[in-house]
């Protein structure tokens, strides 16, 4: 019998492999006897290996590496089963082991390489070297005693050694990623060191051993699967350089911005696959995979993780206990589950470690053997294995109640929970009915389906409870509202729309008046309700009580959008969900002044105009700055403009309107038209492309020269030529509301010379106006209401019409008159026309008044959803008449 000392002759009680190894090497028991007082600090590594490596070894480095990692071990035991230490100690202690164990052996083994095939190089001569990314709990700083390594290789990219027998790349890398696995992983008469896992690469156990930065991008993007981004939460570069690089891949497929239930979804699929195995191979009692086990404590803070981890970069953190105390600390998680979660967790954990001490073994399950079990109870302090039993009963049922709350099927049957309690407010029709309420059967109705609703039955009671109490009131704000039957129906479906957000809950059940907020804004808007309901991040804003006084600085916004962006460079997902969020806060803050009344429909357009003018000009920033050919160009700026014609070159933009833009360069470069071709393409997808947040903006390229036939991109000379040559009348009727709105001020200021030289060309007028009143009929026959009403936009009388008459004044007298080219809108157009005697001010006013009020009620009618504004016939016939006056005075009878 050995005489060991304290805490070593208690750890070899518990684990017959330190029993054994010690009596291997007994020179073990006095390093031991030495340092195991003390935690192992990661720099004695080094040290410790030249002291472990035998020179007479054949294979020094497996041999060296091997009997450290005895010692590791040993230390690590003895402490951890002698009371010493703590769980983050051992699992720190095992990762760091394992870091250096990769780090060191890399090294020397590449330098074996190096010397007889040379340096490996990229095709413009940059060093490279291999990338060794840790996965799972190495990744995660949480490796078990006995466990397993994952790891996948990458290196930058591809090229050759610069030796007398030179490589590929791939196959030098390929060479040292193999012989780095058997260094590891070897089994020789010293054992191994880390058993290594390689099927989390790319295609798993048939893809290529090592891969290139771009092909792992590609492979994200074109097959990466949603397990995989659980996967790859935890990775983390070991060696290698170039590090900033892998994360800028590896992010944007990780994270997303928005609650993502394909990725929910995924991890609920995973999960089930997984208790199928645990039943069919009969694993319950295994503590990592079956139920209440680590992995589903694993699933539960990894899932937060992905679904938030892109608008919260705390909630990025690789290990799991870190990511359990962040969603505590945001209240994503309750602070008595993640206590409870976080107890099971260091538990499990605590557990795993004395089965795999007893002998050195990767395994997960309780022993069969009873005199193990008894063995493993009294490794963790309890009597006996029924009081262990006891204890790790009670972590799995609390695991798998936390667990099915998140991840229940929601076509599962209904999960246990009150009903909804809405009182009087609620099922009961006649309540409704004293209420206010005009269709007390339908509102009714609509509360019993959301009872009923599966998404209801689905929340978890941390959720409902917060969820339940806000239905009465929600009740009783629509009751105030003039409309309470379409405010119910529009609160309910936001309320629906944002209840698996607890936040947002939070923040209606903490900040009554904010629900009455809601309450108004949908009330008087059933587009604002839609908006709302689809981005309901933007309930925030409305706890700004500063929001309604305050007036946008455009350029003050500009500047601080560029930063926000600039700090997620260059990470291009992330940048264009952050524009759109942005787009949407804004526009969010316009409706509620335009709602309160505190913006004319005018002023609200000027402002939507500019705010367009500004995401375009950031979107040129950021499309410029990453297309590949653009930075051969030493930093040069784009001799490139957006035009916007219509209503966003009219400064009349609406809160859904498409940009009708076109795009100009002026650039000698022979290489000029194939690289702004390629930029407009990349502005167009960066601006219309459906993100997780939505998309920028909806856009119209038709508009350029001959239409969708022709070129995305025009030169300024081409520009010119095609306006003075080929240009139908309708396109520069079009022209005179068109102007500069983004890029280059230089090749803007051409656009405006040309615009000019065109609009004040001499037009022989009968002509110009049969031309107008022709394309007028057309789109009359094409879009005129057949039906008894009056179409504020397209009827005779109407918006078209007003605006054909301005174009006509323009086109016909900007040559004598050449303040008739300032881009002013139609209403201060008419104005000048009258100052200069074209039309009679009897005609001009009535018609300025009539085209402010059809905007005025066009702009409300769209603010409840009509995509067409018809009124009775009746109504108003002044408007009307004065502006079928007026046509008639310019270009006569309609045919």
């Amino acid at each position: 019998m050995m005489n060991l000392p304290a805490p070593l002759d208690e750890a070899v009680r518990y684990s017959r492999y330190l029993d054994r190894l010690c009596s291997a090497r007994p020179e073990l028991i006095e390093m031991l006897a030495a340092s195991c007082t003390q935690p192992l600090a990661a720099q004695r590594f080094a040290p410790l290996l030249q002291h472990c490596t035998l020179a007479s070894a054949v294979q020094p480095l497996l041999s060296g590496l091997r009997r450290l990692r005895q010692f590791v071990f040993a230390h690590t035991a003895a402490r951890d089963l002698g009371g010493l230490a703590t769980l983050d100690e051992v699992v720190s202690t095992m990762t760091a082991f394992a870091e250096f164990c990769i780090e060191h052996a890399q090294r020397a083994l590449a330098d074996e390489l190096c010397e007889r095939h040379g340096q490996p190089s990229s095709a413009s001569g940059a060093p490279q070297t291999l990338c060794c990314l840790g996965m799972g709990k190495l990744g995660g700083g949480e490796l078990n005693v006995s466990s397993d390594i994952d790891l996948i290789f990458v290196y930058p990219e591809e090229g050759e050694t610069d030796g007398a027998l030179p490589l590929e790349n791939f196959e030098f890398f390929t060479r040292l990623g193999r012989r780095l696995i058997e260094a590891l992983a070897k089994v020789t008469e010293d054992g191994f060191v880390f058993r290594v896992d390689m099927r989390l690469r790319p295609w798993g156990d048939s893809g290529p051993l090592v891969t290139t930065h771009d092909a792992l991008e590609n492979y994200f993007i074109a097959h990466g699967r949603e397990w995989e981004r659980y996967a790859w939460l935890k990775a983390r570069a070991l060696t290698g350089t170039r590090r900033a690089e892998l994360d800028a891949i590896r992010l944007p497929f990780v994270f997303r911005k928005y609650f993502d239930f394909g990725a929910i979804d995924a991890l609920r699929g995973l999960h089930a696959q997984i208790r199928r195995e645990v039943a069919r191979r009969e694993l319950a009692d295994d503590i990592k995979l079956g139920p209440g086990g680590i992995r589903e404590i694993e699933f539960i803070a990894q899932v937060h993780q992905i679904i938030r981890g892109g608008r919260d970069p705390e909630l990025r953190v690789r290990g799991t206990r870190a990511a359990l105390a962040q969603l505590g600390t945001r209240g994503l998680i309750d602070t008595e589950t993640v206590a409870g979660l976080l107890a099971a967790y260091d538990f499990l954990r605590r557990l795993e470690h004395r089965l795999q001490y007893l002998d050195d073994a990767q395994t997960h399950r309780l022993p069969e053997r009873s005199a193990d079990r008894e063995l493993i109870a009294q490794a963790l302090g309890h009597p006996d294995f029924t009081a262990l039993a006891t204890v790790l009963d009670h972590h799995r049922a609390l695991v798998t109640q936390a667990f099915e709350r998140i991840f229940a099927n929601p076509t599962n049957g209904e999960p246990a929970g009150p009903r909804m309690s809405i009182a009087a407010d609620g099922s009961d029709p006649h309540a409704l009915s004293q209420l206010g309420y005009a269709r007390p059967d339908e509102a009714a109705e609509r509360l019993a389906r959301l009872r009923a609703s599966a998404r209801y039955q689905q929340m978890p009671q941390t959720v409902r409870t917060r969820f339940d109490p806000l239905v009465p009131a929600v009740v009783r704000c629509a009751a105030a509202c003039p409309n309470p039957d379409d405010t119910l129906a529009r609160l309910l479906d936001l309320l629906e729309a944002v209840s698996r957000r607890s936040a947002y809950l939070a923040l209606l059940n903490e900040y009554p008046p904010t629900l009455a907020k809601i309450a108004a804004l949908v009330s008087a808007s059933s587009w604002a309700a839609e908006y709302l309901t689809r981005h309901p991040v933007l309930l925030d804003e409305l706890l700004d009580p500063r929001l309604l006084d305050s007036e946008p600085d455009w350029g003050a916004y500009a500047r601080e959008l560029g930063q926000r962006l600039d700090e997620f460079e260059p990470d291009t997902e992330r940048q264009m969900d952050l524009m759109r969020d942005s787009h949407h806060a804004q526009v969010f803050r316009l409706l509620l002044k335009d709602l309160a009344g505190r913006l004319s429909v005018e002023r609200l357009a000027d402002h939507l105009s500019l705010l367009a003018d500004t995401l375009l000009a950031e979107t040129l920033r950021r499309v410029w700055t990453k297309l590949p050919a653009a930075r051969t160009r030493a930093g040069a700026p784009p001799a490139f403009a957006v035009i916007g014609y219509g209503k966003l070159g009219g400064k009349e933009l609406g809160y859904a309107a498409d940009l009708d833009i076109i795009f100009l360069f002026d650039d000698p470069d022979p290489d000029a038209p194939e690289l702004y071709a390629r930029f407009a393409q990349r502005i167009n997808t960066w601006l219309s492309l459906r993100t997780p947040a939505g998309i920028l903006f909806e856009t119209d390229l038709r508009l350029r020269p001959s239409g969708e036939s022709g070129l995305l991109v025009s030169s300024i000379d081409g520009f010119a030529t095609y306006q003075r040559e080929s240009a139908w009348i309708w396109e520069h009727q079009a022209l005179t509301r068109a102007r500069f709105c983004a890029g280059d001020a230089r090749v803007g200021a051409a656009f405006e010379r040309i615009r000019e030289q065109i609009l004040t060309r001499p037009r022989e007028r009968t002509a110009l106006a049969a031309e107008v009143v022709d394309m007028r009929a057309r789109m009359f026959a094409e879009h005129g209401d057949k039906s008894e009403g009056f179409n504020l936009k397209h009827d005779r009388g109407g918006i078209i019409d007003v605006e054909f008459i301005v174009q006509y004044l323009v086109l016909g007298w900007s040559s004598e008159h050449r303040a008739l080219t300032a881009n002013l809108g139609n209403i201060a157009l008419l104005g000048i026309a009258s100052e200069l005697g074209l039309i009679p001010i009897g005609l001009a006013e009535p018609v300025q008044q009539a085209y402010r009020e059809f905007r005025r009620l066009q702009h409300r009618q769209r603010l409840n959803g009509a995509r067409s504004v018809v009124v009775p016939g009746a109504e108003l016939a002044d408007a009307r008449a004065a502006v079928v006056a007026l046509w008639r005075y310019l270009l006569g009878d309609r045919p």
